[in-house]
């Protein structure tokens, strides 16, 4: 009886322990699962798992696997260090397979500690309609400029197929929908799609969702991607400054470009433990050294550094500095592993 009461605690000791180790992967992606919706054949179907490192070891994610061909998993940065972020990429593919499809992607770390992580894809793949290009790509968009894209979308089947509306949760994107043009097998909607002037700068990740007035088919998704690129830019746009002993001081190098010769009027933090160097020479590239001297607290350092210059529109950039003043305990995935 005794024996078997330890065997028991044993095995229920072991499977809280495989149950922690995945709970401290699992919280560095913001979200496990996602369903792309319906979506055309041949279209660009897409999704990033984001993921970051709120530990203070580096995280290395070894292989990710797929349970289905119809997803291909990517793992965009394969280590991160401390707050660096990353993704699993998962591409539909729209062009081999139809109907309702699944996948499971398998997402294997192997430091600081062994875990899997389990991501979810679905979505419904149609053959009767086509998107020409797969998708809404506007490449590089410079800051307070417009960008108009064409898209033609095809319907190929017997009944009066209509586009009823057009929905996008972008407030910067803007969409015109042509009039439908009937063709030998189908009927063709032309929508030319504009990112407007007063887009903020960053990526362009988003979707247009098509409602039409087919009950087997009531909304299709196309992707809209693309960057609103500043006249400046910072790297890196986090800047980690270490896990740091009281009194400790550390210089790290922000390098700030631009697309024109520039110069750097002003470098500004709330916290007086910054300190910068800058020179008065107009150019594209200034290298910029950061030096923080650790207070005797410890905690997490949140700050943001402004950098001002003398270029006429978007002439100002920021970046945020971030690190830990260490105390008695760090974090780590084994003590809940969290910085929050």
């Amino acid at each position: 009886m005794l024996r078997n009461l330890c065997l028991g605690l044993l095995v229920a000791l072991v499977l809280a322990s495989a149950a922690s180790a995945k709970e401290w992967a699992r919280k560095m992606f913001a979200t496990t699962t996602h369903d792309f919706g319906h979506v055309a054949r041949g279209s660009k179907t897409e999704f990033a798992f984001e993921i970051e490192n709120c530990y203070e070891e580096d995280v290395h994610i070894a292989d990710v696997r797929s349970s289905c061909g119809c997803t291909a998993p990517t793992i965009t940065k394969p280590t991160l260090k401390t707050w660096e972020k990353g993704a699993i990429l998962a591409t539909f593919n729209t062009q081999s397979f139809l109907g309702q499809r699944s996948a499971t992607l398998t997402v294997v770390i192997d430091k600081p500690f062994p875990a899997e992580v389990n991501l979810q894809i679905s979505g419904y793949i149609h053959s009767d309609v086509d998107f020409q290009p797969g998708s809404v790509a506007f490449g590089d968009v410079e800051l307070g400029a417009e960008a108009t894209k064409e898209i033609a979308v095809s319907y190929y089947g017997r009944q009066a197929w209509q586009i009823t509306d057009v929905r996008s949760a972008n407030d910067h994107l803007e969409v015109e929908l042509g009039e439908p043009r009937k063709t030998g097998n189908g009927i063709t909607y032309t929508m030319n799609v504009k990112v407007k002037g007063d887009a903020p700068a960053g990526p362009i990740t988003d979707s247009l969702t098509l409602v039409t007035n087919d009950s087997r088919l009531p909304s299709v998704s196309v992707s809209v991607e693309g960057r609103v690129v500043p006249p400046l830019s910072v790297s890196p746009a986090s800047l980690f400054l270490g896990v740091l002993k009281p009194g400790q001081v550390v210089t790290k190098q922000l390098v700030v470009t631009g697309k024109q010769p520039f110069k750097v009027t002003a470098v500004k933090c709330d916290n007086a433990a910054f300190t910068f160097k800058t020179t008065d020479v107009a150019k594209k590239v200034h290298l910029i050294p950061v030096t923080y001297t650790a207070g005797q607290s410890a905690g997490e350092i949140q700050q943001t550094i402004e950098i001002e210059t003398d270029l006429a529109r978007g002439g100002k950039t920021c970046c945020a500095a971030r690190g830990t003043i260490q105390g008695d305990a760090k974090g780590s995935p084994t003590s809940e592993g969290s910085r929050f």
